[in-house]
Order: structure tokens, then sequence, then C-alpha cells
């Protein structure tokens, strides 16, 4: 057995680990802008990236690197670097070649997409960072972009023989989320003794049940990054306590990006059950998540179950009315054939789509398949946020 204990420390929860934000002039009005993310030993590295075919600077920048271990990952918001050619590619060089004492250092982005980084902003900016500093919230707040709120996150696992390990994380995401990765970066760090086969292994697992099951909007990203840090420093390990925290974790900041989905009022969660297969429930799950007539409805707090049924049978799985039941929170408005959607029970549902959270349910009756996906409501706030992004 093992017991997780929730800490307040983010990225800086383990040991050896580090992490401030500073503002470097790429926000205006003196905003944060530029992170780190330090390791006083050399760290273990797994990472998840986007599945956009246009991937930005920082992840081919990465992606040229081969194998290593690094210390030092830089983060810089307002500019994604992205489209920017190999001219993206070399800035990156450019600006890592500046950092003294530090290992194989990675750089991330996000922001602006098609404008070339201003390097001497971020070059100037990084003679501001003082690797003595644990400031998990100021590194958390300066990888915002059009984020309300930082999200951070970590755990203490304490072992069954005595000894334990800290995991922690931090990251951003509100808008061009996908359920392909969501468009967002997250950086966790621990002090495990994992090996990078294994961390990557449980990584790849984890992303699929998290950050693959979260959708805003239905757009992926360049620039998406999962990094996980490992530094060993712990000397303690435990397969089934790390993939357990790591999901806690994974799945909690996915939830908080859906959440703070752009202009969002609502987070939902649309369990798919008895699906023929688990990836036939992940299908119409996504579905749901990713649907514009969907999310206008919960912004509307309609109930309508029809949208809900459509937009299962025009996903492609395998499903027919005779055998689906849909319900929302417990309130059953289809079962098989027999619709309870009258005039009391819109009331309830209606009552349902007015709460803050709630879950969909839908039962195609066929399988045992079963997913659970995450979406928002749509509305006029999310178009006047994305109509004039670049301001």
């Amino acid at each position: 057995m093992h017991n997780l204990v929730s800490l307040n420390s983010g990225v800086c929860a383990s040991d050896g680990f580090y992490a401030d934000g500073i503002s470097a002039g790429l926000k205006p009005n003196g905003a944060k802008d530029m992170a780190f993310i330090y390791s006083d030993v050399e760290c273990e590295v797994a990472s998840v990236f986007t599945t956009n075919k246009m991937c930005a600077a920082p992840i081919k920048h990465f992606r040229s690197m081969g194998s290593f271990k690094t210390n030092f990952v830089l983060i810089n918001s307002k500019n994604a670097n992205a489209m920017t050619g190999k001219k993206g590619i070399t800035d990156i060089s450019e600006i890592l070649s500046t950092c003294k004492n530090v290992t194989n250092p990675i750089m991330s982005s996000t922001g602006v997409i098609g404008v070339r980084l201003p390097k001497e902003k971020i070059i100037n900016g990084i003679k501001l960072f003082d690797f003595t500093k644990k400031e998990p919230n100021s590194a958390a707040s300066a990888i915002m972009t059009t984020d309300t709120f930082s999200k951070e996150i970590a755990y203490k696992v304490e072992l069954e023989d005595g000894s334990s390990f800290k995991i922690g994380a931090m990251a951003k995401g509100a808008g061009m989320i996908n359920p392909a990765m969501a468009t967002m970066l997250c950086f966790i760090t621990t002090d495990a003794k994992v090996s990078q086969s294994e961390m990557q292994s449980i990584l790849d697992e984890t992303t699929k049940k998290t950050f693959n099951a979260a959708s805003v909007d239905g757009d992926t990203s360049t620039n998406d990054t999962v990094l996980i840090l490992s530094n060993g420093k712990s000397g303690a390990y435990e397969k089934e306590a790390f993939k357990e925290a790591l999901f806690k974790i994974m799945h909690f900041l996915a939830l908080e990006m859906v959440r703070d989905g752009e202009g969002a009022t609502k987070l939902v969660t649309y369990n798919v059950t008895g699906a023929k297969d688990d990836r036939e429930a992940e299908v119409v799950a996504k579905a749901l998540s990713d649907s514009l007539l969907m999310k206008t409805a919960l912004f509307g707090e309609d109930p309508n179950w029809g949208r809900i049924a459509s937009t299962v049978g025009a996903s492609g799985a395998e499903s027919n009315e005779e055998s689906l039941t849909i319900s929302f929170n417990e309130h059953c408005v289809y079962e098989k054939g027999t619709l309870y959607f009258d005039e009391s029970m819109e009331e309830k549902c209606a009552l349902v789509m007015k709460k803050d959270r709630f879950t969909i349910f839908c039962d195609l009756g066929i399988g045992t398949g079963n997913f659970e996906a995450y979406g928002c409501d749509l509305g006029h706030e999310y178009v006047k946020i994305n109509a004039d992004y670049r301001t």
C-alpha cells in the first residue's frame, strides 16, 4: 500500500528543483512572461508532443537532441515560435547558448504563431533568473496566455517500506484544446528514482485518458508539450504508486484546463459505457466533447438530449436506438427506445444544466467498452477572445 499527501509547492515540491517567473517585456504592463525550471542534478526526460503536423520550433529543437539528460527548462509565453522555419530553431540555439551552468537546456514556448522570438528580450530575461529560488506560483503565472488562473498540483508519495518520493506539476491551457493532446504546456518534476524508459511508457499511457480526453474547441495547437523531469534524488520508487500519482496530477490539470476554457462556464464529463470496445467508447466520448452543437446547448443550458443521440450516431461507432441509454447525472431521459423526457424530466435536467459541473452518461448497450472525455460550453466570450487574440 502507498499513501498520497497533497502539497502546495507545485514544480518545486520535489527535492532539488527550483523555479521562478520574471517579466522580460514580452507581455505589456510588466506581466510575467518567462519562467524556468532548474534541477541541481541532471534529470531523465520523458515527453509527449502535439500531433499537429505544423509542430513548433521548440519541439523540432528538442527532437533534434536525441537521447539526453537535462537540468534546465526555459519557458516563454506570448510567442509560440511556430511556423518560423529553420530560423526559429536557430533562434532557440542562440538563446540557449547564453544559459550558463546548465546541461542540455530545453526551451518551450506558447503564444502567437508566425512571429520570430524577440531574442534580445529573452536573453536579457535569462540574466534575471536566480536558480536558488523556489517560486512555483510565479513560474506557473508566467507561462499563462489566455488562462484566467494558474494550474498547479503536487503530491508526496509515501511507500509501504517507509520511503517516499514527490511529484509536482504546473500547466497552462485554456483555448485551442482538442482531444489529441490539449493545447497546453505541462511540466512535471519528480525526485522518484524511475528509469527514462519506464517513465516514458507510463506517460504515454496516462496521456490517453487525461490530456487526450479534454476538449474546449476542437483545435490542436502547434506547441502542445508534456515534459517529465526526474532527478532521482529521493532514491525511492514504486511503479503502481508512481502511475497513480501521475494520473491524479495529469487528470486534475486536464480538468482545470477545460474548466478554464476560454469563456467557459461549465465542465462536463461524458461517460460512455457499453460500447463494442474501449476504442469505440473513446470515439463516441470525444465526438460528444468536441461537438459544437453540444457546446452551444451547454452554454444555453438546454437539455437537448437529441443532440447527444445524433452525435453518438454520427460518430461512426456501432450504436442503435434500441440499445442506447442517455442520462443527465442521475436523470435518465431515454432508455433503449423508451422516452422519459416529459415536462417534469425536462425541468430536472434543466437544473442539472445550470450546474458548473455535471456528467452526461451514454450507455450504448452493445459491449463492455468505456471511456470518459471532458468538455465545456462555448459562448460569446470565446468568440470575443479569439477574434482579437493577437492583441
